[in-house]
């Protein structure tokens, strides 16, 4: 919820601007409307072989748990760059070949997951500041019922289904609350 209006400092009002159709945080003395739009976070599925790189959480929310390395993209980067940029800082992986494999939507809680597979280009990888430990897992090694998100199980699960089937193609889909997912693609 926003207050005040970083153009101007005035308070601001919701309200439906002209021309619009949903409510926005509108300053009356500047007139600048306030979108608020959905957060992109963009994330690698690190692979070594059968083998993905995972991530024990330094940092909330879900300290302690498993993840994939992925994080809030950064202005001027592309989904791509940030991708690789949190392999990095999460867990000093370097990664090449990247290749586009799953974008999930999850609008009630306005983000969208972008995941990257990704080939690690050697086992030079340890934990960065927001992780605990990173181990690689094949799929029947992965703590399951430990992972952080259940974006990272439905990103996982659809990695280790393609590697089985011998194919890697692009899923895209919708997570709903409570935690239902619908595949669009």
């Amino acid at each position: 919820m926003m207050n005040y209006c970083s153009q101007c400092g005035k308070p601001l009002t919701v309200s439906i601007p002209e021309g619009d159709n949903r409510e926005r945080h509108v300053c009356r003395h500047c007139e600048t409307i306030h979108y608020q739009n959905p957060r992109i976070i963009a994330g690698c599925i690190p692979t070594m072989g059968e083998r993905v790189l995972l991530c024990k959480r330094a940092i909330e929310p879900r300290h302690g748990l498993w993840t994939l390395p992925a994080g809030f993209m950064e202005n001027g980067e592309s989904t791509v760059e940030g991708a690789l940029r949190e392999s990095i800082e999460e867990a000093n992986a370097q990664l090449v070949n990247p290749e586009l494999s799953c974008i999930f939507d999850i609008p009630h809680i306005n983000q969208v997951y972008i995941f990257y597979r990704a080939e690690l280009r050697d086992t030079s990888f340890s934990p960065g500041l927001e992780s605990l430990e990173v181990e690689l897992f094949r799929e029947h090694e992965v703590r399951w019922d430990q992972l952080a998100f259940p974006v990272i199980e439905l990103a996982l699960d659809h990695y280790f289904t393609d590697l089985k089937a011998g194919r890697h193609q692009v899923h895209t889909g919708e997570v709903r609350r409570p935690w239902k997912w619908i595949r669009s693609g």
